[in-house]
């Protein structure tokens, strides 16, 4: 076994960044939708459909951005259908989340079919002139794509929104007591379905950025439960974003580290390996979850629960 010299350890925390957005991108889009109130179970499947929608286009097109934008599209899409069941007909938010992540995976298998063996044409490759030569500093963190310096700038940026501007107190005062904050005039339930299509674009960035940055290629079931980290991945970080981009990076590290291992020569059976990220969001849980009350101050109070402004 070698040991962990500077590019090895360089290339590592290149593709924990790499990986870390994946679940950076749709946690925010989660949070952004928990913080007015709605629960969607659902990123699994939007994630799943933006990112076959996303590598169609990028196939068709030749167009990275055109290929995000049809990604975020697709999870728009579907998360306004989400929310138009949950917020206007007051379906069961659990209920149709679920429902929301089975269709869209069956979805994105059926429209998959015809791209599974398809390339995405040449691509260009992303550095930031002067920093990406610098060694060591440069590979790790100057040689990514634009969409992983956007995600830690989300973050930042939707800190200030929900603590410091208006529109992100209304927000959180729709999620924290939408009564109160229908008796101030303010319409609730269009501002929940804005939120969850916020949200859903946000998702579909995640769902394409795996098949166009992440994994350059469409394989049915791609997302393999990022969806599912990404919804723990909230919890984790009590509803604040720069918590999510440190759970993100943290889940991006250990995900790697699987590979990092395996090229190490470390004998450790490889589905050990592969279990750890999930292992240690679960155990991340357990632990945050010994402390309900710690939650429970932290968690938006109207969190899945029903609006009726005629009541």
């Amino acid at each position: 076994m070698t040991g962990l010299t500077p590019e090895s350890l360089a290339l590592l925390i290149a593709a924990t960044l790499n990986a870390g957005t994946v679940v950076a991108l749709a946690s925010l889009g989660l949070l952004i939708n928990e913080r007015a109130g709605v629960l969607n179970l659902g990123a699994e499947g939007m994630m799943l459909v933006a990112a076959v929608a996303g590598f169609a286009t990028g196939v068709n097109t030749g167009s990275d951005w055109l290929a995000f934008a049809a990604g975020a599209g697709a999870g728009a899409l579907m998360a306004a259908a989400f929310g138009l069941l949950v917020i206007f007909l007051n379906t069961n938010q659990y209920a149709t989340g679920l429902a929301l992540s089975l269709f869209g995976t069956g979805l994105s298998a059926f429209l998959g079919i015809s791209y599974t063996q398809q390339r995405l044409p040449e691509r260009p490759h992303f550095d930031i002139p002067v920093l990406a030569d610098i060694p060591f500093i440069g590979p790790a963190f100057f040689k990514h794509h634009p969409l992983v310096y956007i995600a830690i700038a989300l973050a930042l940026f939707m800190t200030w929104f929900l603590m410091r501007s208006r529109a992100g107190l209304v927000l959180r005062a729709v999620g924290e007591s939408p009564e109160s904050a229908h008796a101030l005039g303010y319409a609730v339930r269009p501002i929940r379905l804005l939120a969850v299509m916020v949200g859903g674009a946000l998702c579909g960035l995640a769902g394409a950025y795996i098949s166009l940055v992440y994994t350059p290629l469409w394989v049915e079931g791609m997302v393999a439960g990022k969806g599912w980290i990404a919804l723990a991945l909230t919890t984790f970080a009590t509803w604040r974003p720069a918590r999510v981009l440190l759970g993100a990076y943290l889940f991006g590290g250990v995900t790697m580290l699987q590979f990092q291992l395996q090229g190490q020569g470390v004998q450790i059976p490889s589905q050990w390996l592969t279990m750890l990220p999930y292992l240690a969001t679960i155990v991340v849980l357990v632990l945050i979850s010994r402390n309900p009350t710690w939650i429970r101050i932290n968690m938006p109070a109207s969190l899945g629960k029903p609006f009726h402004p005629g009541a």
